[in-house]
């Protein structure tokens, strides 16, 4: 992983605003990221989706349900970076 999150805060519709801890911040839509199916089913419930939270130790969005987002295509989302070029930074940070 490139960049941890470190803070996600829900916003109305489906969306979570997120920083990273480069600096970067900006707001995803997840509608356009999951169906809400499976462990993200319950997601769909406004008030189960706002209970967002960050997994200190890994750096990703998570929830309760143990529903989660990957970072890299969060990260890659807000940046409008593709992921390949991502993981370059991250092998020249190494």
């Amino acid at each position: 992983m490139l960049v941890d999150v470190i803070s996600a805060r829900p916003l109305k519709g489906h969306r979570l605003e997120i920083e990273f801890e480069d600096g970067v911040s900006g707001v995803v839509d997840v509608k356009e990221l999951v169906d809400f199916t499976g462990v993200f089913e319950p997601l769909r419930d406004e008030e189960q989706f706002s209970r967002v939270g960050v997994n200190k130790e890994l750096g990703v969005v998570c929830w309760p349900n143990g529903a989660d987002l990957d970072s890299d295509v969060l990260y890659s989302l807000i940046t409008k970076q593709p992921i390949s070029e991502i993981e370059k930074l991250d092998v020249a940070r190494a």
